[in-house]
């Protein structure tokens, strides 16, 4: 650690630790001014917190100040933020909701305040589960009807859909009985959506995922599930990427304390639990979102072009304005504090790095398309500001950077001249597998592609790997399986018919592309959830669309179930190959040293974690007494493979068989084995103990 700070009069104060990030990359060091000038602006908004907010650690938790709160005498003060109103009242079944009885006061830096005493027996003014909406008086003299920005519990009028906010002050308080579990070595990841969660056509709740999916997952070896489509949502069909209210949980999957009962209920069982959580953008909704909230077109949000998104048709945050910084870094704050969730996924985060949101903006890699005018600045202070705050306040949190573009630094440390990410998303890997599948017959992989793929990754930058995510199952695409069987998976996966040359392959390709992902392409692995047993078709909210039906907006759990359905062989596998992984840990290993890639053959042999991956890609050429390279000598055995019947598979690698290495150099490793490799499979080796 740097014991003093450098000055560069022009920028300002370097990043105490610099020189690590140069030494992992020295290819930054022509761009030494500007994140210098980056590291500078973090510095400055963190140093006018310290000095007007009394820290960060303060500043983040305006939910404990603004909107709506019981006072010790049990009356309530309530506390918003309108820069743009002329007058602000409260309404509500507590008082017949009359639009002006209960005006605000105007406060410096267009604060507002309301303080209501108790009723006369010395209750709270508004009941539990009452509801109240916000007045705004705007320049014009109209009265415009808002919802709190820091409401906790919102719901759907029966009448207009529109979401209103109730009042959550439930006589006895949830208590969490589990404390947060360790952080994971290997990143396991379960990515998971609670509406979809079960095989009826209904949206499912906190409590079926708690009791029915949580289980399920443990048994799959996952260890940290990531929650979609939490942040309450008004549009279903938006898969929760739409966000209405910041500070709430959605009510369709019921009320606030059973997800902090989910939440819970994962931790006993050792899982951690991540929130997908979206600054990136916000609804358009007016009425119950945060648009035109004080009666302006900014606000939240910038004015004019700059404050749309044109592709996401949502409105984009103003991160240089001191209140939405508060009221940003106090959501992440709430989410960790209120439900114990243990860190973040960041979504569109590529949107928020540059002033074109990454629209037709194809990234070639070259330095210079980072560290330009096209990137933005305060969007990327923001992000480093969040980081820090996160792991200083919460030294165990994790965050995942949802970016497509490879920014440099985005997960190196702070103190770095980075911007504090723990992981990012290889998003590049999903892309390249529906590209292969959907393009080019088997014979015709480029085994050279792919590997270069799997392994293009920023060293020293923890990457989440993943063959499909909830983005190739969404409506016009298809899963993996899907893709692989297609129409077969209707008529031909029953276990007691004989099985087809396409059902086959599906199996066959669906284990190896996820155990070269697997073991190849991260540090983190990502499985959407239904994708680990090959779940058909896509996925499709009820919407206008599709006459609101929900066929496609659910997990067909049955057909794993079903001891007489095929489906189980890939659970099976996707099972076995996470734990696998628990035991050897190649995930927190050293990124794999790739021995093997031969065009001709379709083999790739690479080394991770003390196994030897093996993998014949070709179509029907198995191959005897092939040589492959190992640097490690001695003795290794068969750990887990693809062609195991237990996974579908044809029996034909025998699991009792010793291999022994010999001194003999090959494809520039030091010893080398010779195995039987059977067409279309892959098998992990490892060493055994003396």
């Amino acid at each position: 650690m740097a014991t003093k700070m450098d000055v560069d009069e022009d920028v300002g104060p370097a990043p105490p630790d610099l020189n690590r990030l140069y030494d992992l990359d020295s290819y930054l060091k022509p761009f030494d001014k500007e994140i210098k000038r980056r590291y500078k602006c973090f510095v400055e908004v963190l140093e006018h917190i310290n000095q007007h907010e009394g820290g960060l650690e303060k500043f983040s938790r305006g939910y404990e100040n603004f909107g709506i709160h019981v006072t010790e005498d049990g009356g309530l003060v309530m506390r918003e933020w309108a820069p743009g109103a002329v007058e602000l009242y409260l309404m509500g079944d507590f008082n017949g909701w009359n639009k002006t009885s209960h005006s605000f006061e105007k406060k410096p830096f267009g604060k507002w305040e309301l303080v209501l005493p108790p009723k006369d027996d010395g209750s709270c003014p508004l009941d539990h589960l009452s509801k109240y909406k916000l007045v705004v008086k705007d320049k014009n003299g109209h009265l415009l009807e808002r919802i709190c920005p820091w409401a906790k519990y919102t719901i759907p009028s029966n009448e207009t859909k529109i979401y209103e906010a109730m009042f959550w002050n439930p006589p006895e308080k949830y208590v969490f009985q589990q404390s947060r579990p360790a952080t994971p070595r290997s990143l396991r990841i379960y990515e998971s959506h609670v509406g979809i969660s079960s095989w009826e056509g209904k949206v499912a709740d906190y409590k079926h995922f708690a009791y029915n999916v949580i289980p399920r997952i443990k048994k799959q070896g996952y260890n940290c599930i990531q929650m979609m489509a939490i942040m309450e949502h008004a549009y279903y069909a938006s898969f929760g990427y739409q966000i209405t209210s910041f500070f709430a949980a959605s009510s369709r999957y019921g009320p606030p304390d059973d997800l902090k009962l989910l939440i819970d209920t994962a931790h006993k069982e050792g899982i951690t639990v991540l929130l997908d959580v979206v600054h990136s953008h916000a609804s358009k909704n007016v009425l119950d979102g945060l648009n035109q909230f004080d009666g302006t077109n900014a606000c939240f949000f910038h004015a004019g072009s700059r404050g749309n998104h044109d592709l996401w048709d949502s409105r984009c945050f103003d991160y240089t304005n001191w209140e939405v910084l508060r009221f940003l870094l106090s959501n992440l704050r709430w989410w960790m504090e209120e439900y114990q969730f243990d860190g973040f996924r960041f979504d569109g985060v590529t949107s928020m790095l540059y002033h074109s949101h990454g629209i037709a903006h194809g990234f070639s890699g070259g330095l210079g398309e980072y560290f330009g005018l096209p990137t933005d600045s305060e969007s990327l202070t923001y992000l480093t500001l969040a980081n820090h705050m996160l792991h200083e306040l919460y030294p165990n949190c994790i965050t995942i950077a949802e970016d497509v573009s490879g920014m440099p630094a985005l997960c190196r440390p702070v103190s770095e001249g980075g911007n504090g990410f723990d992981y990012r998303l290889g998003m590049a890997i999903p892309d390249k597998w529906i590209k292969i599948l959907k393009e080019y017959k088997d014979e015709d992989w480029n085994i050279g592609d792919i590997v270069h793929t799997l392994i293009n990754r920023r060293h020293g930058e923890k990457t989440i790997a993943y063959a499909e995510s909830h983005d190739q199952a969404l409506v016009g695409d298809k899963t993996l399986a899907f893709w692989l069987m297609d129409a077969e998976m209707y008529t031909n996966m029953s276990c007691s018919s004989e099985m087809t040359v396409t059902v086959d392959r599906g199996l066959a390709l669906h284990k190896m592309i996820r155990l070269i992902t697997h073991g190849l392409g991260g540090e983190g692995w990502l499985n959407f959830i239904g994708n680990e047993f090959g779940h058909p078709e896509w996925l499709d909210f009820p919407r206008v669309g599709n006459n609101s039906s929900f066929h496609y907006a659910r997990r067909q759990w049955n057909l794993v179930d079903d001891d007489l359905l095929r489906y189980k062989f890939l659970n099976n596998f996707d099972r076995d190959m996470n734990l696998t992984e628990n035991h050897f840990g190649w995930l927190a290993d050293k990124q794999a040293y790739v021995s093997s890639k031969h065009e001709g053959d379709k083999v790739v042999v690479f080394e991770r974690g003390g196994c030897v991956f093996v993998f014949n890609f070709h179509t029907h050429q198995s191959y005897t007494g092939y040589r492959i390279g190992c640097d490690v000598p001695g003795k290794y055995k068969i750990v887990l493979d693809t062609d195991d019947p237990a996974y579908g598979g044809h029996s034909r690698l025998d699991h009792t068989t010793e291999f022994f290495t010999e001194p003999i150099e090959h494809d520039k490793r030091a010893n080398s084995i010779q195995v039987y490799m059977p067409a279309r499979t892959g098998f992990i080796l490892a060493k055994q103990d003396d």
